[in-house]
Parts: structure tokens; C-alpha cells; sequence
């Protein structure tokens, strides 16, 4: 924070002196002489961590800065486990978990109860896993704990609440292609991952319709036991006397069959030129795509850095010479993205004008030739590693955010000194380590390029670069509109069309 505040305090000088009037040499490079010491060592508080006989692992963190008490429990299982025929299982069961109340308060009493003590308990889903929460004051702890434990334990997920988040999700379906971005953003993944992977599919009316409220308490009690459960508590508390009345509260729990492990497969498109044409917009999305890596790898702190030098912040290479310097692009940006399980994707993203579409693909391919004509430099490698440090502490800058990273790390195996080591990992990146994960993992003739955009304002044909596969994101129609299924495909599927 130290280091941080000089920096800001720089600023504010040179600001000010361009407002007090004309400088000599001197004075404008006054602001250089600045000393700014090393960061200071890094120790951030460490949670207690409890581990009941039946399971259930427990972190508690002090942080007695208000009279507030907030809790997470995370359930492992999420929506790469769900059935293909059934995907959004999770997304309803997450919505009516909550929303379908308990068996004794319905979900809209469980709302006027906990408004008038200012208090929530909510709940969520994810590709890996189920979460409920609460954030209460101290003296309320005890009732709204009372509605946390007794919805992660005894849902109801009544019918007509089942009814109503099916069809917010029909209205949600039926709008998922009036946005540019959502559509290059959604059909990115699917080329990176392969149509049918888990963390590519989406929902479709049919396979929301399937969904009955006999799956979703299936799914609760197939997957909510407590040796599933990290569950994590910050606030101010005495942690004796929390850890007393978890164990009171969840000791007896039995243990439940453990959530098996997925068996996923990553089927990347072929390398290649794939468009979706939008003829009621007047800009592109491009998106170009590859399987990145996982943030165990050895690389992981290299390309933290490589990141940040090419395509992070606005003084990134690709926002230099592609935004700034040609002005081809509103936004431009990306790099090897990471996962804690599994392969992130590798992701260069840019909007740009119609008629600068061919152009700027073009761009982004000589900023990636060159790399290896002229690799990131000292000097770039220097204020990346400044930019993710200096950003690094508003990450873990209170107790709870702290206790969010360590029950990250607890759910996927990682050691309990991750976050300690991050900052000593990027700070041990050099010059080569940076050239070399370049080069591993950025192939211009690998990358899979997709455009959204309208065609009829191109600056070229996109077959002018390649031959083109047009990608079909027609909406499935609902089951039972006959007349509408026999007129429209009852898939999507890249199909492979000449532009």
C-alpha cells in the first residue's frame, strides 16, 4: 500500500504542476527522484481452519472492523455434471434453492423476515459447484444463521417457484442473441472447448422444460452433504465460541457419498475462420481462441506477466499499437487464460468498426509475429509486474476477501500458501521465462478466429484470409411448437459454408 500511495502521490504532483504553470527540465523530472521503497513482506491474516469427523471443512476469520457477520458454503458439483438433456438444472436449482423457501417459511416470508433486520441469505451456481451464503449483523447472527442452516438442509424448491425461473429462463433464452458481445463471447467457448463440453453447453427451452422439481431435490440430496462442504465465516465473532456453535449445528450431520470426479473432454474447432453474421450492427467481435493452461503449471507466473505486457492494461502492447497508435480498435485486449482445474483458454478479443474487420484481424496477427522479431522487453516485463503487484493488494485488502482466496484454494487442492507465493512468483519472472511461454502457447496458425459481425459493411470478404465456416446460432424453438421445429433446425452446429 506504501508503494502504491507514492506512486498515486506522483501523479498528483505532476498533475499539479502542469496546473501551477510552465517548468524547466528540471522540475518536470522532479517527480523521477522519487524514492519507492520494496514492497514490505507479505503475511496476510490466516483463517483457522476446522475439519468435523463427517467432513465438513471450516475456515473462521476474525475481523473485528464492524459489527458484521457474513458466511459461504460451498458445495462441490455444478453444471458440467448435469445431464445433457437436462443443462440448466443447476441455474433453476440455484434460483429456486433459495426463491422455493424452506418447509417452514416460504421463500417470500423468508424475504420480509430477513429485510427487516437488514440480513441475507442467498444462494448460486457455478460450473464446479453449488453456494449458499448469509451477511448479517452481530446480534441478528443468530436467526439469519437459523435460515442459512435450515435452507441448506431442508429446501423446500416449491412448484410455482419452479414455474416462474423456468420461464425467466425462456425469456432469457429468446434474447441470448441481441447482443454482439454475449453472442462472440458464448460461441468462443464453444469453439474453444468443443460444442459438447460441459463448459461450453447451453441451455435451451427443451432441456429447461425438462427440469422438474424432483431433479432439483435429486440434486440436493445427491450432492448437499457436508463432507461436500467448505464453509467459510468472517466477521466479528469470537472464533471458540463460532467454532462451538458450528460444530453443534453440523457435528451430527452424517456423511454422504463424495461428488465424483468429471470426466470432461476438450474437443477445440479446427484452426480456422469461423463468422456469424449480424446485419443490425455496424462493428465486429472478433474473438481468437485456443486451449490455454492450468494455474498449477509452472508457467503460471510467466504468463501472469506475459499477460499483463501484451494484452492487460492500457499500456499493453495490443491497446498501444492497435488502439492508440492505428485506432482500429474501441477495445483490444487478452492472453493464456488460466484455470484451477482444468485448461483456461487463450483469448484475444477486439471490437472494431464494419469496415475495419479483415484489417484489424490482420493487425492483431503481425503484433503475434512480432513477438518473436521483438520480444517483450525489460522495460514492459518492469511495468507489468509494478501494474499486477500494485493491483495484487486490492485482491486480499480485508480479512474476508482473504478467507474467499483460502477457500479457493482448499476446494481445488491447492497448497494453503498460494496467495503468499503469488506475489514472490511474479516477482521472480524474467525476460526469457516471458519470450518462452510466448511461444508455447501463442500459434497464429492454430488459433481458431471468430467474427460476429455484418458481413456487408467488411472492409474484405473474411474468405479473403481463409476459408470460412459459417456458424449457425439459430434458437431452437420450445418443444411442442411443431409448426416451428419442422421450419427450423433442431440443432446448431457449425456447418461448413463458403462466405
Amino acid at each position: 500500500m506504501k508503494r502504491l500511495a507514492l506512486i498515486l502521490l506522483s501523479f498528483v504532483l505532476v498533475a499539479f504542476g502542469s496546473i501551477a504553470g510552465p517548468q524547466t527540465a528540471a522540475q518536470a523530472s522532479d517527480w523521477q527522484q522519487i524514492k519507492i521503497p520494496p514492497l514490505p513482506s507479505f503475511h496476510p491474516q490466516e483463517p483457522k481452519r476446522v475439519e468435523l469427523p463427517n467432513g465438513m471443512v471450516i475456515f473462521l476469520q476474525e475481523d473485528h472492523e464492524l459489527p458484521l457477520i457474513d458466511g459461504v458454503a460451498r458445495i462441490r458439483g455444478g453444471s458440467r455434471s448435469e445431464p445433457a438433456n437436462k443443462v440448466g438444472l443447476t441455474q433453476i436449482y440455484g434460483e429456486v434453492w433459495r426463491t422455493g423457501g424452506t418447509k417452514a417459511k416460504t421463500g417470500d416470508q423468508l424475504d420480509d423476515f430477513l429485510e427487516i433486520r437488514a440480513a441475507r441469505v442467498e444462494t448460486g451456481d457455478g460450473a464446479d459447484s453449488t453456494s449458499i451464503s448469509w451477511s448479517c449483523l452481530k446480534e441478528d447472527f443468530s436467526d439469519v444463521f437459523k435460515v442459512f442452516a435450515d435452507l441448506l438442509r431442508e429446501p423446500e424448491f416449491r412448484e410455482n417457484k419452479v414455474d416462474l425461473a423456468q420461464k425467466q429462463f425462456f425469456d432469457a433464452i429468446s434474447r441470448r442473441n441481441d447482443e454482439i458481445g454475449e453472442i462472440a463471447g458464448r460461441e468462443s467457448v464453444k469453439l474453444a472447448y468443443g460444442t459438447q463440453n460441459p463448459y461450453a453447453r447451453v441451455p435451451e427451452y427443451k432441456t429447461v422444460a425438462a427440469v422438474t422439481r424432483e431433479d432439483l431435490l435429486a440434486w440436493h440430496h445427491a450432492h448437499v452433504h457436508p463432507n461436500n462442504i467448505i464453509l467459510g465465516v468472517a466477521g466479528d465473532f469470537d472464533s471458540a465460541q463460532m467454532e462451538a456453535k458450528l460444530r453443534e449445528a453440523f457435528g451430527s450431520w452424517p456423511k454422504g457419498p463424495a461428488t465424483k470426479k468429471d470426466e470432461i473432454e476438450f474437443q477445440p474447432a479446427k484452426p480456422g475462420y469461423y463468422l456469424i453474421p449480424k446485419e443490425d450492427v455496424n462493428q465486429s467481435s472478433i474473438r481468437m481462441t485456443q486451449l490455454g493452461a492450468q494455474r498449477n503449471d509452472p508457467d503460471y507466473y510467466a504468463i501472469q506477466v506475459f499477460n499483463e505486457a501484451f494484452g492487460g492494461g492500457f499500456s499493453s502492447r495490443l491497446v498501444r499499437n492497435i488502439r492508440t497508435e492505428k485506432g482500429l480498435a474501441y477495445s483490444v485486449g487478452g492472453g493464456v487464460g488460466t484455470a484451477f482445474d482444468h485448461p483456461g483458454i487463450l483469448r484475444l478479443s477486439m471490437g472494431t468498426k464494419s469496415a475495419t474487420t479483415v484489417e484489424s484481424i490482420q493487425a492483431l496477427y503481425e503484433q503475434i509475429d512480432d513477438l518473436t522479431k521483438n520480444p517483450i522487453t525489460e522495460d514492459e516485463i518492469k511495468r507489468a509486474k509494478d501494474s499486477i503487484l500494485n493491483s495484487f493488494v486490492f485482491n486480499i485488502d480485508t480479512p474476508e476477501k482473504v478467507l474467499r482466496e483460502r477457500l479457493e484454494y482448499e476446494f481445488y487442492g491447492y497448497p494453503a500458501d498460494f496467495l503468499e507465493k503469488y506475489r514472490a512468483g511474479i516477482e521472480k519472472v524474467q525476460t526469457d521465462e516471458v519470450a518462452r511461454v510466448a511461444a508455447k502457447y501463442l500459434h497464429k496458425d492454430q488459433l481458431v478466429v471468430l467474427v460476429v459481425g455484418n458481413t456487408s459493411e467488411f472492409d474484405k470478404p473474411l474468405s479473403s484470409l481463409g476459408q470460412v465456416t459459417t456458424v449457425d446460432i439459430t434458437i431452437p424453438p420450445p418443444p411442442g411448437d411443431k409448426e416451428k421445429a419442422a421450419a427450423e433446425p433442431a440443432s446448431r452446429p457449425a456447418a461448413s459454408n463458403p462466405e
